[in-house]
């Protein structure tokens, strides 16, 4: 039976106490200095490491997994705070005697700690301080490396002329650069890892945009695409990746729409131009849909895109 606990309930502030202390732990971990953290500052990027023959390798590969560390963040407004006394308690003994791990990186920060940030009484809970972050998505902005007019990839980009090869034993393994199916039947043959606009994470990075803007509104501005001079705000980047997204679905001058790739069907029989597929993952390049046909698991996300357009001249 589902137990529910009210907000007054010591209970609550506890379970509240112990996911924030998980949370500044990770967080910690991931970004200690020293090589034991998942940050490489020269390459401004989380990669994964490989511990293996009492060593630690980063796995200098710049896909999707080395973003998924945006995901975490979260507004923490004062009010809510005050509202669980034990959660309140605890982060305020957390800020006074461990400001060790209550600093950059746990990102407990308030906006008088930047400079024309909405003057809200709140705190951003993130994994990625303000400066990684803004590297982070000078990466992710790149039209070289993750973004691609319909999305972001699932792999840099970069890989395709620059494919990362792991050697260990006298063993070697390659990962490059993959828009559409995979050229292996390693994991199936599936590839939504290796290069394809995967839905999921590029909802989920949307949605942690916003939330980043919450936090830093029009005080943080980056250059999207990168290398454009185009200055915009986090919401903004938000509604230009969920743009790339709805643009899968939508027909051209002639009636082609990329997530249908050049079958001639869907651009002029009119017994099937109207007729859209939930495709599993697209293309990194072209956009064309690949994958299961029926993936409105995920894909039916786009339906979010199309609301974050209304009031556009847009029509499926």
């Amino acid at each position: 039976m589902a137990m529910e606990l009210a907000k007054d309930d010591p209970a609550y502030g506890d379970m509240a106490s112990k996911f924030f202390e998980h949370f500044v732990a990770i967080s910690d971990a991931m970004n200690r200095f020293g090589g034991t953290g998942l940050w490489e500052d020269e390459d401004g990027f989380y990669y994964d490491q490989l511990h293996a023959e009492g060593r630690t390798v980063p796995l200098r590969i710049r896909s999707l997994v080395g973003l998924i560390p945006l995901l975490a963040v979260g507004v923490l407004d004062d009010a809510v705070v005050a509202s669980l006394p034990g959660f309140d308690k605890r982060l305020r003994w957390f800020l006074q005697n461990r400001p060790d791990l209550a600093g950059p990186f746990a990102s407990l920060q308030q906006p008088s700690d930047h400079p024309g940030a909405p003057a809200h009484a709140h705190r951003l809970l993130a994994i990625a301080s303000r400066d990684r972050l803004e590297r982070l998505l000078r990466r992710v902005l790149d039209e070289g490396e993750f973004l691609s007019p319909h999305g972001l990839r699932s792999l840099s980009r970069f890989h395709r002329e620059h494919p990362y090869t792991f050697r260990l034993d006298g063993s070697e393994a390659t990962v490059d650069y993959e828009p559409a199916e995979s050229t292996s039947g390693l994991f199936g043959g599936n590839s939504n890892w290796r290069g394809p606009v995967w839905f999921p994470i590029n909802y989920l990075l949307i949605e942690a945009l916003e939330r980043y803007h919450h936090f830093y509104g029009d005080a943080l501005r980056i250059e999207c695409p990168t290398g454009s001079g185009r200055m915009l705000g986090l919401q903004d980047i938000a509604q230009e990746l969920a743009g790339r997204l709805l643009g899968l679905f939508l027909p051209d001058a002639n009636g082609r729409r990329p997530c249908h790739g050049d079958d001639p069907r869907f651009a002029a029989d009119p017994h099937w131009k109207d007729l859209l597929l939930f495709h599993e993952y697209f293309d990194g390049d072209t956009g064309r849909g690949l994958g299961a046909s029926h993936q409105t698991g995920w894909t039916a996300l786009v339906t979010r895109c199309i609301a974050e357009a209304r009031g556009a001249d847009v029509a499926l």
